[in-house]
């Protein structure tokens, strides 16, 4: 694994396996104790359907957060509000407040969304010091039928409109596709699958697009999804 900062600092992104996420995350294996893990991805099982795709798409569901974290202090949650995207970085859905239901107050208060949180922090603070954050927290579960392709990225490839991002596989069931792609000055490069629960990209969204494939069942008689966690991170 190269070094999270440098290699953000220097290509624009880095790829993490699970196992070097978890390595990076919890070091010592106390801050996400056993169990903890599956219980956090249960709770994408409660997400709510996206009603503001514009593709007329049903494959989309989600929940949404906002935190404020400032130098030197935990990120604390703040009042509910809306997702905004400009135009610019999301030509299907954006120039228009977005409010999705919030994430549950008991999967922020957990271990888990805590620790990835702030250990994505703790790499970003290294590329920009005693930054003041404003800090999104996205669940998405994209779903794959016969009749309806799920897509990850119905915009395409894209920036996010903030400094930067996270991107980590919580599960999938039942999936072909899901490829990652990275762009960067116009040309593609890098391309891998988020696979394995905590396998993660971070990025830096001003220098970086990224997009996904989409995704179909593999067994058609059943329905298939994807879920990721996406956090971003935008100074304030």
């Amino acid at each position: 694994m190269s070094a999270p900062a440098p290699a953000v600092a220097g290509i624009g992104y880095v790829s993490l396996s699970a196992g070097e996420a978890r390595r990076l995350f919890d070091p010592a294996g106390s801050l996400m104790p056993a169990g903890s893990w599956s219980a956090f991805a249960a709770s994408w099982d409660d997400l709510r359907p996206d009603a503001y795709m514009a593709d007329g798409g049903r494959y989309r569901l989600r929940r949404h957060a906002i935190l404020r974290a400032a130098p030197g202090e935990p990120a604390v949650r703040a009042p509910h509000g809306p997702h905004f995207q400009a135009t610019r970085h999301n030509a299907l859905n954006g120039g228009i407040d977005r409010w999705f239901e919030p994430v549950a107050d008991e999967v922020w208060s957990g271990p888990v969304l805590r620790t990835l949180v702030e250990g994505a922090r703790g790499v970003f603070d290294r590329l920009s010091p005693e930054t003041a954050w404003h800090v999104e927290i996205h669940q998405f579960r994209i779903e794959a039928r016969t009749e309806e392709a799920g897509k990850p990225t119905p915009e395409g490839m894209h920036s996010d409109g903030v400094d930067f991002v996270m991107v980590m596989m919580v599960g999938r069931e039942n999936v072909a596709g899901g490829v990652t792609g990275i762009e960067i000055d116009g040309r593609e490069a890098a391309s891998f699958t988020l696979s394995e629960p905590m396998d993660a990209v971070l990025l830096d969204d001003n220098r970086v697009k990224h997009g996904v494939t989409p995704i179909h069942p593999i067994d058609p008689a059943r329905p298939g999804h994807r879920d990721v966690l996406v956090v971003t991170f935008r100074r304030s």
